[in-house]
């Protein structure tokens, strides 16, 4: 990770908005307004679902008030004349509803990767994202930008474990996944279904009987108890992030990982099915 991309995520948000008092950033080009027409989503967007009731909300006090916060947008690479909306889409969308025929913008000059990182972190820290799309910006800073759960951590404000407990809602089943989108299940039942035995099945369960949270997490534990092998009892205790480190590994080999760890060291396993799996895992090793 380069120096630069450490500063712009450690210096926070309102630097990347351009809103400090300090002399703007070369490229930038506040104080401008544009129409909404010229304006469109940007395609880095992290969030997939508007909350109506409080875009409706927004809408009154941008009737009562106006735009009182500039948006964020960069000149659309594929479309000449118009501008991609990187923070602010929101306030977009609402002043549409209002009417409105212009907002005040910031007009930057960024490529691709600058962004789309400042559309995660700007989604992460200032909206109500759902947790499988703050997880998901979180692993794509991850993945995209090189950063390490520690380094991102610091930077966003947040706690090591919660990155850690919000990726490993990634490694759930895609039923469970639709369930928790869909706001069937909440983020608390979520991270208890991980450690369940079949998981899809407790989370029907979940809906139909309509269980807590604690309700949930007991099962899974039950679940756990009666299975009875060493083997699962050791994965039941292994830490998150441990759990984390190995399906990042998973994700980098492609092929499943297993890590023992016994306080000061311990051993990885890679699950492979041939020879070819085999040497592709040489090669990605000898590449790095």
């Amino acid at each position: 990770m380069s120096d630069n991309k450490k500063r712009g995520l450690g210096r926070g948000l309102s630097a990347l908005l351009g809103e400090e008092r300090s002399p703007p950033e070369p490229g930038a080009k506040p104080g401008r307004s544009l129409r909404i027409d010229q304006l469109h989503p940007g395609r880095f967007q992290p969030r997939k679902n508007f909350d109506e009731a409080s875009l409706a909300s927004l809408v009154e006090s941008v009737i009562a008030q106006g735009i009182l916060q500039p948006l964020l947008v960069r000149p659309s690479p594929d479309k000449p004349g118009s501008f991609e909306i990187l923070a602010g889409e929101r306030r977009w969308r609402a002043a549409q509803r209002a009417r409105l025929h212009e907002v005040p913008v910031v007009v930057r000059e960024l490529g691709d990767r600058e962004a789309l990182e400042i559309a995660l972190v700007e989604n992460i820290q200032r909206q109500d994202l759902t947790p499988l799309e703050e997880a998901t910006g979180y692993q794509r800073l991850i993945d995209e930008f090189q950063h390490t759960q520690e380094a991102l951590a610091t930077a966003l404000g947040k706690s090591r474990s919660h990155l850690a407990n919000m990726l490993r809602l990634l490694t759930l089943p895609a039923a469970v996944q639709a369930l928790l989108a869909g706001g069937r299940i909440s983020a608390g039942h979520a991270r208890a279904l991980i450690m369940a035995k079949d998981p899809v099945a407790l989370a029907k369960r979940i809906v139909a009987e309509e269980l807590s949270v604690r309700e949930t997490e007991a099962l899974a534990k039950a679940e756990h108890k009666s299975a009875g092998t060493a083997k699962k009892k050791t994965a039941a205790r292994k830490s998150a992030e441990i759990i984390s480190l190995e399906h990042e590994l998973a994700r980098l080999l492609g092929l499943k990982v297993a890590i023992a760890f016994n306080g000061k060291g311990g051993t990885m396993s890679i699950r492979y099915r041939s020879l070819d799996q085999l040497d592709e895992i040489l090669k990605k090793l000898r590449r790095r």
